[in-house]
């Protein structure tokens, strides 16, 4: 059956947004993605009086394709990968360290306003953590935690923020959920992208408050 004048225009209009969407590129580009091409470098940077590890560097382009899909397109591929990286360096961050064999350990991802996880249906990084491969679940007695720590208020994207705004934009935006005894606790507190440390090392503050000793954690730096 032949097609009619308006079918013929809805399946050229298809292939056009097809071609020209980002998040389709994305979606290829991420799938061509192995865990070689991912160029793992920790560094720590002192940021903020505070000292904030991360993983990889956002400029890298396999990096930035990793973590939009990540954040936008629901994780898939992206967060078995990242869950690679991240498991990868924790397993030689906690065994590195015997006094950890004593304590507590969380793995904490950065809270979602419940604001903006009703919009986007899920934690970018609580679906990393979530997906750690199991050598590092039988390797380690870290636990996933979501319930601990709460952003009170709905805060604007950090990154359409000149520096000195980021710092204002996230103060006092984080909470406990219940008033709870940290200490002896040993916490990882885990991010997407960091670029001045504002939101981790706010988000850090009551942990500590509560007894805590906390790892800011980011995969990349912006």
């Amino acid at each position: 059956m032949m097609k009619s004048a308006l079918e013929t225009i809805l399946d050229g209009f298809s292939l056009l947004v097809d071609s020209i969407l980002p998040p389709r590129a994305r979606t290829a580009h991420v799938r061509a993605i192995s865990l070689q091409d991912i160029p793992l470098s920790p560094t720590t940077h002192d940021l903020l009086g505070a000292r904030i590890t991360t993983l990889m560097d956002y400029k890298e382009r396999p990096v930035q394709d990793l973590v939009q899909s990540l954040k936008y397109d629901g994780g898939g591929k992206a967060a078995h990968i990242l869950a690679s990286v991240v498991g990868e360096y924790l397993m030689e961050e906690i065994a590195g360290d015997k006094t950890f064999s004593t304590k507590r350990i969380l793995l904490i991802p950065l809270p979602l306003h419940a604001s903006r996880a009703r919009e986007r249906g899920y934690n970018q990084i609580e679906t990393v953590l979530a997906r750690l491969p199991q050598e590092f679940r039988d390797g380690t007695h870290a636990e996933l935690s979501s319930d601990v720590l709460m952003r009170t208020r709905a805060t604007a994207p950090q990154t359409r923020l000149h520096r000195s705004e980021r710092l204002s934009n996230v103060a006092g935006a984080f909470a406990l959920r219940n008033d709870i005894d940290l200490r002896g606790v040993h916490i990882y507190l885990i991010d997407d992208v960091t670029t001045t440390g504002a939101t981790l090392v706010n988000a850090a503050t009551p942990l500590r408050r509560a007894g805590a000793s906390v790892n800011l954690i980011a995969l990349a730096r912006a």
